[in-house]
Parts: structure tokens; C-alpha cells; sequence
């Protein structure tokens, strides 16, 4: 059983282990034991898959619905028990328990708003936690630097040497004259290379390509383009982007362990921030998000990112648990 504290004292034992998993999967340190274990906790019975479900649709709601949820949750349990009164869990693990069961497993594999790995990112040969970055050396030639919250499998595709980004954002140097294409897959896309550097970012269902040196030659379903140095270019379901030029140092900026804002809106700062910190930070302004930011933030500082936010925009920033923070 999984260890609670005392933010939710107030909730009942189901409720408060509920939350209890949800922490513990937003930490960045979950592995695949803790998915096998998360389920065997739902499993239990319909009431564990209902707290789980509900404990999972708070953190999922944030802004004012979610603090409103948890300001009647605390009501509701500081409430007389007296009379047979039974608790909103119990309706609800009687009349939903099965769908519940079934939307706890969903969302272990398909977690909202990505709060937690999912199952297919825990059973990854290579991944790093929050705010965590690794150099590893996937095949002969090729050196791999992952970035926060990434997860690779090796040998995958037809190509030989070939890895699949499965979430996250790593870059690939690739030693000149290689004798072997090198190729790295995402989101049913390939980028492929005999001697480059190049990243490759997974954003949702679609998919970021830089390359940094000399060139690399990205494929998509029946498109296929060729991406020179100091371009970028993004794939999903619509196809190809427009191609941009970029600036090496604040691309790959992430390497040397900074974020670079150049004019940047406040909303993909506060989105960067997220990637490298436990829980989420909200903004509930969205006007407040489109405001440009330049500056350089430490990725392994974001809270000292989010202090300057603060004073900067005259942002009132509230904290729940499991590293919430809410911008208003």
C-alpha cells in the first residue's frame, strides 16, 4: 500500500490512498512496478477504482472547478456521518464501480494531461524523470542526450540502429561517414541520418524535428523532406508544417541545462516549466499567457522561474498538493 500525508487528512482512507497513487505517479519517479501495482490497487474492488477515478478527475479539472471539488470533498467529509448518510464514494463505487475500474486502467495507460508516464513510457529501455537528463550511447556511432520526462526503446523498425522516441525530447549526434543510416522514429514519423546532429521533440500526437548539423531527412506517411542545418520542422496528423530557421543556442539551449526566451508568450514558458518540475503550474489567464517573456531560467530551478513570474506579471500563484500551483 502506497503512503499518504497529510494534505488530505480531512478525506476519507480510500480517498486519501487515491490521492496518495496520484502523487506518487506525478513524482517522475514511477516504474513500471508502480503501474503493476497502481492496478492491483484498483482491482481490489469498485470503491478502490472509484477513488482512483475521482481522485484522478480532480487534479485533472485544476482552476476553479477543481478547488470548488475540493472544497465540497472537504465539506462533505467534515459532515456528520450519524443517521446511515452514505458518502458520494459509495453511490458511486455501487452504481459506477465497473466503469470506474475500467477508466482507472485507461487512464494508466493514457494519463490526463500527461501527469504521469504512461505504461508504455515505463516499459521504455532508457527513460528519465522530472528534471532529469542522461547521455546514453544507443548503437555504435550514436550519442543520445535525453532531455526531461523522455523515453526511448531500442530496435525498433526495419531500419538497423533504429530507436523510437516514445515521449519526450532527446538529440542525436550521429559520427560522420557512419556506414549505416541511423533513424529514429516518432508518432509514425522517421528521421533518418549517416552523419548529423539533430533533435527530435514528441509534443501530444505530433512531432518537433531540429537538426543542428549538416542535414537530416524526415518522413512522414508518403511525405519526405530533406532538413538542412539550422531548420525546423513539425509533423502529425495534418502532415508537415512550414519549415523555420532557428537559433542553435536557444534550441539546444536544454543541453547546457537553460531555457533561452527570446520573446517568448508566457504560456509556452509556463509549458517549458512543466516539463521540468513535479506536478503542474496552471495559468487560468489565458490574455496573461500571450505576454512575451526574454530572459534565462535554470531547468533545474523552475520554482525560482515561477518567483520571477510572479513578481514580473503580478501573478497571485496558489499551491496544492502534489506540486499543483494554480496562476491567477
Amino acid at each position: 500500500m502506497i503512503e499518504s500525508d497529510q494534505h488530505h487528512d480531512e478525506l476519507p482512507p480510500l480517498e486519501r490512498e487515491a490521492h496518495a497513487w496520484i502523487r506518487r505517479l506525478t513524482s517522475g519517479e514511477a516504474r513500471a512496478s508502480d503501474a503493476a501495482a497502481l492496478q492491483r490497487w484498483c482491482g481490489q474492488s469498485p470503491a478502490h477504482a472509484a477513488a482512483f477515478s475521482e481522485a484522478s478527475r480532480f487534479w485533472k479539472a485544476f482552476g476553479p472547478a477543481g478547488q470548488s471539488l475540493l472544497a465540497d470533498e472537504r465539506v462533505t467529509n467534515r459532515g456528520p456521518r450519524a443517521g446511515g448518510r452514505t458518502s458520494n464514494l459509495s453511490r458511486r463505487a455501487v452504481v459506477g464501480g465497473a466503469l470506474a475500474a475500467t477508466a482507472a486502467g485507461i487512464m494508466v495507460v493514457h494519463p490526463p494531461l500527461d501527469l504521469w508516464p504512461s505504461l508504455f513510457e515505463l516499459r521504455a529501455d532508457y527513460r528519465t524523470g522530472v528534471g532529469e537528463q542522461r547521455e546514453v550511447a544507443v548503437v555504435d556511432g550514436v550519442v543520445v542526450q535525453m532531455n526531461t520526462r523522455t523515453s526511448i526503446s531500442l530496435g525498433s523498425g526495419d531500419a538497423s540502429g533504429a530507436v523510437e522516441l516514445i515521449a519526450g525530447e532527446a538529440s542525436f549526434k550521429v559520427a560522420d561517414r557512419r556506414a549505416e543510416t541511423f533513424s529514429v522514429i516518432a508518432a509514425g514519423g522517421k528521421t533518418t541520418s549517416t552523419g548529423a546532429q539533430f533533435d527530435v521533440r514528441v509534443e501530444g500526437a505530433g512531432v518537433r524535428v531540429t537538426c543542428l548539423a549538416n542535414e537530416a531527412h524526415v518522413e512522414h506517411r508518403t511525405q519526405r523532406m530533406v532538413l538542412k542545418s539550422r531548420q525546423r520542422v513539425t509533423y502529425g496528423d495534418s502532415g508537415f508544417g512550414d519549415v523555420v530557421a532557428i537559433d542553435p543556442s536557444i534550441a539546444a539551449a536544454w543541453q547546457q541545462g537553460l531555457i533561452i526566451c527570446n520573446m517568448m508568450p508566457l504560456a509556452d514558458l509556463i509549458q517549458e516549466l512543466n516539463r521540468y518540475r513535479s506536478g503542474r503550474i496552471v495559468l487560468l489567464n489565458a490574455q496573461l499567457g500571450r505576454n512575451p517573456v526574454n530572459g534565462r531560467f535554470r531547468i533545474d530551478r523552475p520554482d525560482e522561474a515561477l518567483v520571477q513570474i510572479e513578481r514580473a506579471f503580478g501573478i497571485h500563484a496558489r499551491t496544492l498538493p502534489g506540486g499543483l500551483v494554480l496562476l491567477a
